[in-house]
């Protein structure tokens, strides 16, 4: 079975398979939703492309100024193993025919390196550090598909979304923090068509794991025995003793109000926090005999119910550094809504505290970076009075006022607070 993160099988002609995905891709674009002979790695990214862009013929944006971008990526964890991917991918870059990139979480880039001439060509079509590389603003592409799908791939030539992208490839690969399994972004290595083979995306794998190993050997002591992830996820991840372990729903929703009640909490309580007053002792006590048997009676006691060792977990973390004042760091580290599906009280009360927490210092920092990452992640796409704040911070002449003006009215509409304008053009609607 040919590999589906490869662009080429081996043996195909290169320049057969542009024009076969050229074909695809017109006939994606005019409304053709079957794309046979296409990777379903890049039918998919086409789709979640086509919903969010609203033209193959854009460019990527421009997220961060030079004095915004010198300051982030100095500060980004990624600047500390520059070397190695410099040391691994420079030669590439040095030969005048390839680019090594780096992108964050958000698929901002922070460094393009490479020849003259091949950068000349990279600024053609923004290619260049402080752009937004993600699908929802650049389309299919190596880096920014390598963050949605949170694997190593490669993009060839008509695969990319973007008509003024489809004469380069692409391999890129992610990269976590290798304390919390945090996306840090990814590595990338683009040039012309002979990128698309198997070398090259070996080669940008090894140089990922190469710098995730630098930065577990530079971890600082745990502070803990452990630690939750629950943030943007509807199971909570458990890492203690050594071991990762994923809990089911209700289990994410116990260890959660269990960690937001250090003192304990009695088995009513619990009971109240998970169901309400619709609450059966009986099977309160089930699930939390369960919960036992899964984390052992070394992690949790009863009478009260509390956790024996001490555990960190992302949420708890958030709101530490927002005590800190440090919002930044507290929105980066901030990956979404607290276990999002569950509806059980007390995990939906502490959900829209954490929520309310964060949206207050980002709005408060009056910052437009800030602003930015809110405004530009699923959770903060729709929040009208952020958009508002965001458009009045931006100085005149920045070619975000357009954008942000346009949201204005769309959401004004949506929320019915104006009627629309007719004639007016429809923008898309991002999720």
């Amino acid at each position: 079975m040919a590999n589906p993160w490869l662009a080429l099988d081996h043996g195909a002609d290169p320049a057969e398979r542009i024009r076969q995905i050229g074909h695809a891709h017109e006939r994606f674009l005019a409304g053709d939703g079957a794309v046979p002979q296409i990777r379903s790695v890049v039918a998919e990214s086409w789709k979640r492309s086509a919903d969010t862009l609203r033209s193959p013929d854009g460019t990527a944006p421009i997220d961060l100024g030079d004095r915004e971008l010198k300051e982030y990526r100095a500060a980004h964890p990624l600047a500390r193993v520059l070397p190695i991917f410099r040391d691994l991918l420079g030669g590439l870059a040095e030969d005048g025919d390839h680019l090594m990139a780096v992108c964050d979480a958000y698929g901002r880039l922070l460094w393009v390196e490479g020849g003259r001439s091949m950068l000349r060509g990279a600024e053609r079509m923004n290619f260049v550090p402080g752009a937004r590389w993600d699908e929802e603003h650049a389309g299919t592409n190596a880096p920014g598909t390598a963050i949605a799908v949170d694997h190593s791939l490669q993009i060839f030539a008509t695969e990319h979304f973007s008509r003024s992208v489809q004469r380069w490839t692409c391999s890129a690969a992610p990269i976590h923090d290798p304390a919390s399994g945090r996306l840090l972004g990814a590595i990338d290595v683009t040039g012309g068509d002979v990128v698309a083979n198997p070398h090259s995306l070996a080669l940008v794998r090894a140089t990922a794991l190469a710098a995730e190993a630098y930065l577990a050997s530079h971890l600082p002591p745990p502070a803990s025995a452990g630690r939750v992830l629950a943030l943007g996820r509807n199971e909570a991840s458990l890492t203690f003793g050594g071991v990762r372990r994923r809990l089911g729903r209700r289990h994410s929703e116990l260890l959660v109000l269990l960690l937001a009640h250090p003192e304990g909490r009695t088995g009513e309580e619990l009971g109240v926090d998970l169901y309400g007053d619709n609450v059966s002792p009986v099977t309160v006590r089930a699930e939390l005999s369960r919960l036992r048997r899964t984390l052992g009676p070394e992690l949790l006691e009863s009478r009260p119910y509390r956790l024996r060792a001490e555990l960190d977990a992302d949420f708890r973390t958030v709101t530490r550094l927002l005590e800190r004042g440090r919002v930044a760091e507290a929105l980066d580290a901030y990956a979404g809504p607290l276990l999002p599906l569950s509806d059980a009280p007390g995990v939906t009360r502490l959900r829209r505290r954490v929520d309310g927490q964060v949206r207050a210092a980002v709005l408060a920092a009056r910052d437009p970076a800030l602003l930015r990452a809110w405004l530009h992640a699923p959770w903060g796409a729709d929040d009208l009075q952020l958009w508002e704040e965001y458009a009045r911070l931006l100085p005149p002449g920045s070619p975000d006022r357009p954008l942000a003006a346009g949201r204005i009215r769309e959401l004004a509409v949506e929320f019915g607070l104006r009627p629309p304008m007719s004639g007016a053009p429809k923008m898309a609607k991002r999720s």
